[in-house]
């Protein structure tokens, strides 16, 4: 393929993903307030002020800064994640989905190129940069991909994949018992948007932009939730 194609393909996917990043950070920054079954009326003001810190990452340099730190996952239930055995990563074995707010022990920032039939929702470019990692209380490695290097182009989304601080000190005025509803990734009554889509992803549908007032549908790695929020609180919720 000429260069000049490749270098286009490369920069209109950096632009998608790039267009979702922002529209998530928007959504994060205006995120509703704590999510407490019994509230009458949700509080902005709490979460309008939560600070999510950004790396805002251009180049591989940067994003080495990532390895020997913990990070959780932000886009849940979207990014595949792939065994490493042997000093490579076995992308025949696809592990499954990375869950929401899942903490990730980052050990290593490497390059690979990963088979053509494998999907991970990034341009594979030359190379796709992906980021090693254990989860809490194993030994196992995994590996994500976290960005693309295409010639002399780059691109990283770890500020759109990943919370860089734990999101339950992030948003520490959420009540018990919402975090625990959360971290069993599960949906309940009185939870509002920005709390569901921290419990099961941000895999979602729907028709209506009316933001606290609508009904999404959620695709939690192969289960399926359907719920209704209205003045931001989930009052219907069906899941098959």
């Amino acid at each position: 393929m000429p260069t000049s194609k490749k270098a286009l393909i490369v920069s209109l996917a950096a632009l998608a993903i790039a267009g979702l990043y922002l529209f998530a950070v928007f959504m994060h920054r205006r995120g509703p307030g704590p999510a407490r079954p019994t509230d009458s009326a949700p509080s902005h003001s709490l979460d309008d002020v939560a600070i999510v810190r950004l790396m805002f990452p251009t180049a591989y340099e940067d994003v080495l800064k990532l390895q020997n730190t913990s990070v959780w996952m932000k886009n849940g239930y979207t990014m595949p994640y792939y065994p490493y055995a042997g000093g490579r990563i076995i992308f025949a074995k696809q592990t499954g989905l990375i869950p929401s707010a899942q903490r990730l022990d980052i050990k290593k920032i490497l390059k690979a190129s990963p088979p053509a039939l494998v999907d991970d929702g990034i341009s594979h470019g030359s190379h796709q940069v992906f980021a090693l990692f254990a989860l809490p209380g194993s030994a196992e490695l995994y590996a994500t991909a976290i960005g693309v290097i295409d010639g002399h182009q780059e691109a990283y989304f770890s500020d759109m994949l990943f919370y860089y601080d734990d999101p339950h000190k992030i948003y520490d005025n959420w009540s018990k018992e919402t975090w625990g509803a959360v971290d069993a990734h599960q949906v309940k009554p009185g939870m509002n948007e920005l709390q569901t889509s921290m419990a099961i992803g941000q895999k979602m549908h729907t028709d209506d932009p009316a933001k606290g007032n609508r009904t999404i549908a959620y695709d939690q790695a192969g289960k399926h939730w359907t719920v209704t929020f209205a003045n931001d609180r989930a009052t219907t919720i069906h899941v098959e």
